[in-house]
């Protein structure tokens, strides 16, 4: 399969256990075969793919869809467009870099976020 673009980015993803085959962690070794499904977890999202085809050298990415099909939900994708928060503090043109204590206020608004986030998170 031809997800990654390098040898070792699908080793390293296979090492931090972010590929699976048919619901089980993948080794480096093993060997697909037709009607296998791959999971392949980049970021938030994770990318599903169906082996269609076997192919015995190494292929172009152009031939990826010879091969396999990418059968990632929906709502998978969705996960793309989502919008991130982000803070923007308005400044009038032309005035210049924070103060120390406009520094400081800015810094109490981004603790509180971050605190606000952290105590949401669930360990």
């Amino acid at each position: 399969m031809r997800i990654f673009k390098t040898r070792s980015d699908a080793a390293d993803a296979i090492r931090n256990n972010k590929v699976t085959v048919n619901g089980s962690y993948a080794k480096p070794s093993r060997e697909a075969k037709i009607g296998d499904k791959i999971e392949v977890k980049r970021g938030l999202i994770t990318y599903s793919y169906l082996i269609t085809e076997l192919v015995a050298n190494r292929q172009p990415a152009k031939n990826v869809t010879l091969y396999c099909q990418n059968i990632t939900p929906q709502s998978e994708l969705d996960k793309l467009n989502v919008p991130r928060e982000t803070i923007f503090v308005f400044r009038e043109r032309g005035t210049g870099r924070p103060t120390k204590k406009e520094r400081r206020e800015i810094d109490a608004v981004m603790d509180e976020m971050f605190l606000d986030d952290w105590d949401d998170d669930e360990f």
